[in-house]
């Protein structure tokens, strides 16, 4: 079943990225006129992981089977009682909740997915309709069901010519010959925070401490020798994919000074981004969102070589794009309406994907 369409909704957009900086929760108006969406924040939150959630999280691929279903429904609730503080004394009745969920397995070549975070039960807790697990459709079609965010870089955000999330991971989007193409481009803090965790911090904060460092160029080389690199788009990354090929690598440079690893990864993911887009981009605007951006080194070395003008929004879209992006997913799913592109993914065709928990009020 497929709810009335509307031209306005107002609803809850949830994000956990893989760097587990917490949750990000939205609630937007989204509005559908004139043959064009528009957006509204009304408030925006981040509720950080305390150290069992984030263990729980980090630990999830590795649990057995009846385990990870308990975490499934666990996580599920705790996400239904966080929209449930968050709307707490408001007026707005949100339509539904889109929930990302928190990525544990990403194996498309092998049909395996897995989001953490039972939509089922977040409907349950909050009494709000939930869309969920937005990637399995895509991956059942031979998709590689990342990265999801360009429908909403293609609806909300087309005056940019490309627009880049730099999180766990850095992935772009941008128009090619009238379709909307993406790809994951290389792993940033998924990689930068492990690293620094060596020194008992969260971040790098601002870069500060890998700006301290030398470049060691036999690690740069190999960095930018990976295979991955070399791949045509589409294509995506995911922590399996950071333990096989990346980390290997960095392992045999332990005995450098941190620092020194710190500098030549950003010199390698500012390049990887760089070069990647000005592939695609040489001239106009490039918007730059999410939680790397504060990462004022990194992006210092990414300006210096990338050919078209970098732009970085006011804060909340900075650190609420994600979010709100899914939001809009579950709206175009709600609508039944495409929201998952095979030029993006390499799927065999576009699709409607999320699963919907209807609750009868």
């Amino acid at each position: 079943m497929i709810k009335q369409i509307k031209n306005s909704y107002c609803c809850v957009g949830l994000m956990s990225g893989t760097s587990l900086d917490g949750l990000d929760v939205v609630l937007c108006e989204l509005n559908y006129i004139d043959n064009q969406w528009s957006y509204e924040f009304v408030d925006c939150s981040t509720i950080v992981y305390d150290s069992e959630m984030k263990n729980a999280l980090k630990s999830a691929p590795i649990l057995m089977v009846k385990e990870l279903l308990e975490l499934h429904r666990h996580y599920g609730k705790w996400l239904g009682e966080q929209v449930n503080d968050f709307m707490k004394g408001r007026g707005e009745e949100p339509i539904f909740i889109a929930s990302h969920g928190h990525t544990v397995f990403h194996e498309p070549d092998v049909h395996l997915n897995f989001q953490l975070g039972d939509g089922n039960m977040i409907a349950a807790v909050t009494g709000i309709s939930t869309v969920s697990d937005f990637r399995s459709m895509d991956v059942c079609l031979n998709g590689q069901g990342a990265p999801l965010v360009p429908v909403g870089d293609k609806l909300l955000f087309s005056d940019y010519d490309a627009c880049v999330n730099i999180g766990g991971f850095a992935n772009v989007s941008c128009e090619l010959n009238g379709q909307r193409i993406a790809w994951d481009i290389c792993p940033v803090n998924f990689v930068i925070n492990r690293l620094i965790s060596a020194l008992g911090l969260s971040m790098d904060e601002g870069g500060q401490i890998g700006q301290k460092g030398m470049l060691i160029p036999e690690l740069l080389d190999e960095l930018d020798s990976i295979a991955y690199y070399q791949k045509a788009a589409p294509k995506s990354l995911a922590q399996e994919w950071v333990e096989d090929c990346f980390w290997p690598i960095i392992d045999r440079y332990r005995n450098f000074d941190l620092s020194d690893v710190l500098r030549t990864c950003y010199e390698h993911m500012s390049t990887a981004i760089a070069n990647d887009i000005n592939e695609k981009v040489s001239v106009g605007k490039v918007l730059f969102t999410g939680g790397g951006v504060y990462n004022s080194f990194l992006m210092r070395l990414i300006r210096a070589k990338l050919k078209a003008e970098l732009v970085i929004p006011d804060k909340q879209l900075v650190e609420y794009k994600e979010a709100l992006v899914f939001a809009l997913l579950g709206a175009l799913r709600y609508r039944g309406e495409i929201n998952c592109l095979k030029s993006v993914t390499g799927a065999d065709r576009d699709c409607s994907s999320g699963i919907i928990n209807f609750i009868q009020n």
